[in-house]
């Protein structure tokens, strides 16, 4: 079977715990229909176990289904009452605890009423894969393997793929397959050893960081001050990501190194501390029970003080001159100076890294094919910006080489083994490099092995990129400092944005209308694609303004209760999309409304019409390829385009409201003619009504599948689950449109309005939470401002407009909230705290 035919119809997941619940989860938005096993419960409610994990999963942040309603597609089972269920399977998952007898009980009861072509794979985070196959019939361990999703399965990227001694080699590329384009995920072959590779490497490095910590006598909240952002980790760094990792699965991660790898020379690190085996035993678990390392007391986080076995203020503190340190863009006088620094903290940097570094260069071998691999684990399944050896190679093969030797002979390693040979023998190359453009070191053979030639990664034609690896976008049909319009020699023309977050400016808008017209002259179609996330963050108006020479923040305003701008504020900044107020900062709005430069606002907004139009309209399809965040007017950008191609993890949203202002790109025009478009009777209001809502909370898409939801993207608008596959989608897309004979769709001049009746019905629910002291005088002039935009203005209902009057009241809603200072005074204050004011 070729491993573009290998579809799967119907998944099972076994384990209906934190990983297993959260696997369906992420099937389930992917289409595919799944059942979820778990254990019975009463002779009354046998399904009563996988129930409440099932609902446990429409409250969970982040959220493991794109949209909460696609929980009722996960058909619970249980495994007294339909094992027969798995002969219809093509994929059986099993994820149940990290326990080999369990695991391999389960495998004898289960395997009876397993499809003749079903595969079987265990979820292990790192129990042998060759121990496990060995509870299956020997003429069936050639359909098992180990697949290792990392926790949250929606959200991180690393799968890890681990054959068996008997796997089939046709079978593998068939889930590596699977896995890249139907789940989204990158996936790494890792060989059968205790833990893999990420979690190999991960934990010796969350031991090691533990030892110099103790060793250097730092807190926990300074060494993930440390090990944060500052090293281009995440920020949850070394304990809080411990924290939400589960300090029980961690314990369980280091004793399995523990027991399984005796002749490890790092095998003496390999223990729990006591105060962690502490916080276990007293049921601090970390954030899934709200306390481990880290606790929330109030608005305040505290954290674990071993030295008097309580809990304190979080305050570490980086020493300013390490802070200026790590700012370094030469990363080999970086590590020079880490290295030869007395200070404490920089020793300390110096010594995690050193230690990283020696153990992956001893372990490579045994654990992984290539340093491609080992690198890429890391940055998939902890959040790392380099792996281990990019870092290495960008700081100085040779140098660091040495250093590291010299070390190990001083007795300053943590262990004294020696590095490999094939480590020197790169230092004298020419190179001095374990990744190129060629490929990447592989230890066995001592060779550099290229990136995989399995069909399915000619889909993606710019992949993640390591040190050393280029890409080269095309060749330039034109460029200037805001955008570049480019192709790869087919027929198909994409733009990208070269401004900060991909804002848009008076240059991108000159820019789109450059592209338009030069893709109606010479090319087929035009795509629009940013060679990095986000698509974009919205409008940026600093350049038609000057600074403001007075500050007119409102510093001492009343107090308010929640308004239900705070509450969506408030919810927001707990979810995975927080991203969206830093990405707001980027925009510098205050820059524009301190300046009151109306009339050039004016103007500018009347271009960004223009381009949202000519999308609509141009004479060749428009598709938008969207990725991570299309905020305001990259929203509105998505919503004019003949149509949109976004990656499931793509957060949409018009959150202009959130500042004091409204959507005027037309936006609002959109919804206005969408709730025309799906009226029942022709009334557009009960549609208008959840449009509105939309527009007046700021509310954001936290998927692709919500913006569907709710109305930023079309039923006709693709999601991709890969986003390395979404230029090779977008341009198929753009292609068919072109193929069939496009022509951009008609002007609609005959609207029907909501009109004054619409207004008023608002109104009268905007004035019930102002007097309820739900929202402030400003909210309400916002929210009425909106309704009256988006209801068509003070018509009779149902009388007819075209789109050019829907502008028009854009344009003259935003100049008025822009000229108040109430919404002055929010912009400000957002641009400057990253918070919300309510004035």
């Amino acid at each position: 079977m070729s491993n573009n035919n290998f579809k799967v119809r119907k998944a099972a997941v076994l384990g209906a715990g934190v990983m297993g619940a959260q696997i369906a989860a992420h099937l389930i938005n992917a289409n595919i229909e799944t059942l979820l096993f778990e254990l019975p419960g009463d002779a009354d409610n046998p399904n009563i176990n996988i129930n409440k994990a099932v609902e446990k999963l429409k409250k969970q942040e982040p959220a493991p289904l794109s949209i909460p309603d696609k929980a009722i597609y996960i058909q619970p089972a249980n495994y007294d009452q339909h094992l027969e269920l798995l002969k219809d399977c093509d994929l059986v998952i099993e994820a149940i605890a990290e326990r080999m007898d369990w695991k391999r009980d389960l495998y004898q009861k289960v395997v009876p009423y397993l499809g003749s072509q079903t595969i079987f794979a265990s979820n292990t985070s790192g129990l042998s894969i060759n121990q496990l196959a060995d509870a299956f019939p020997e003429e069936l361990r050639h359909r098992f393997c180990g697949i290792h999703f990392f926790n949250p399965p929606r959200y991180m990227h690393l799968v890890e793929l681990v054959a068996c001694s008997t796997s089939d080699s046709e079978m593998l590329d068939q889930l590596e397959a699977f896995l890249v384009t139907y789940l989204g995920k990158g996936v790494i072959r890792a060989k059968d050893t205790p833990n893999f590779i990420a979690n190999r490497v991960g934990v010796f490095s969350l031991l090691a960081t533990m030892h110099h910590g103790k060793a250097f006598g730092f807190g926990f909240d300074l060494v993930d001050a440390l090990t944060g952002a500052l090293i281009e980790r995440p920020k949850s760094a070394t304990f809080r990501t411990a924290d939400v990792v589960g300090l029980d699965t961690l314990a369980h991660v280091v004793n399995t190194m523990r027991d399984t790898l005796p002749d490890d020379a790092w095998h003496s690190y390999f223990t729990v501390p006591d105060w962690l085996q502490n916080l276990i035993n007293d049921g601090a678990l970390g954030q899934k029970v709200k306390r481990g390392v880290y606790q929330k007391n109030g608005k305040e986080i505290h954290v674990l003080d071993i030295a008097t076995n309580t809990y304190r203020l979080s305050v570490g503190e980086v020493d300013a001159d390490i802070q200026q340190l790590l700012k370094y863009n030469s990363p080999p006088k970086k590590f020079a100076e880490l290295r030869n620094s007395q200070q404490p903290q920089a020793q300390f940097l110096w010594s995690i890294f050193r230690d990283l570094f020696h153990y992956c260069a001893v372990h490579l071998e045994s654990i992984a094919d290539n340093t491609r691999d080992l690198d890429l684990a890391i940055r998939w399944g902890f959040g790392w910006n380099q792996g281990p050896f990019e870092i290495w190679q960008s700081a100085g093969w040779k140098q660091i080489a040495i250093w590291i030797k010299e070390d190990i002979a001083a007795g300053k390693s943590m262990s004294q083994a020696p590095l490999p040979d094939w480590v020197m023998d790169i230092a004298e190359s020419e190179t001095q490099s374990v990744h190129s453009a060629l490929g990447s070191f592989a230890p066995v053979d001592k060779t550099t092995q290229r990136r995989s030639d399995l069909s399915v990664y000619q889909r993606q034609l710019y992949p993640d990129r390591l040190i050393g690896e280029t890409a080269i976008y095309g060749e330039t049909i034109f460029e200037n400092d805001a955008v570049r319009m480019w192709h790869s020699g087919d027929q198909i023309a994409i733009l990208s944005f070269k401004t900060k977050m991909h804002t848009i400016g008076v240059d991108v808008l000159d820019g789109v209308l450059q592209a338009i017209k030069e893709a109606e002259q010479n090319w087929r179609a035009l795509v629009i694609w940013q060679t990095e996330p986000p698509f974009s963050a919205g409008a940026n108006l600093k350049k038609v303004t000057e600074k403001p020479k007075k500050d007119t923040q409102t510093t001492n305003a009343p107090p308010y209760k929640p308004s239900a701008f705070d509450r969506f504020f408030r919810d927001f900044k707990k979810s995975a999309q927080s991203t969206v107020l830093k990405a707001a900062r980027e925009l510098d709005l205050a820059d524009v409304l301190m300046a009151k430069k109306l009339a050039e606002v004016k103007a500018m907004v009347e271009q960004f019409q223009q381009v949202s139009q000519a999308l609509r309209y141009s004479m060749v399809p428009t598709i938008a390829a969207v990725d991570g965040l299309a905020l305001g007017g990259g929203c509105e950008f998505v919503m004019h385009c003949d149509r949109a191609v976004a990656t499931l993890e793509s957060y949409i949203g018009l959150v202009e409201v959130g500042v004091g202002l409204l959507p005027a790109g037309g936006g609002c025009k959109e919804f206005a003619l969408r709730a025309a478009q799906n009226s029942l009777e022709g009334d557009p209001f009960p549609q208008l009504k959840k449009y509105f809502q939309t527009v007046a909370m700021a509310e954001l898409a936290k998927s692709a599948e919500q913006a569907k939801v709710m109305g930023f993207l079309r039923s006709s608008d693709q999601v991709v689950m890969h986003r390395f596959e979404l230029l090779h989608v977008a341009k198929i897309h753009a292609l068919a449109l072109a193929e069939g004979g496009y022509r951009p769709p008609l002007k609609t001049r005959q609207i029907p309005v909501a009109g004054s009746t619409g207004i008023a019905t608002i109104q009268s629910l905007l004035v019930n939470m102002r007097e309820g002291g739900f929202i402030s005088e400003h909210d309400h002039l916002i929210g009425s401002k909106v309704a009256h935009v988006m209801c068509g203005g003070d018509l009779t209902p149902g009388s007819l407009v075209d789109e050019d009057w829907f502008l028009e009241l854009e344009r003259t809603a935003f100049i008025e909230l822009l000229a108040t200072e109430k919404t002055q005074a929010r912009v400000e204050h957002t641009m400057k705290t990253g918070k919300p004011l309510r004035n």
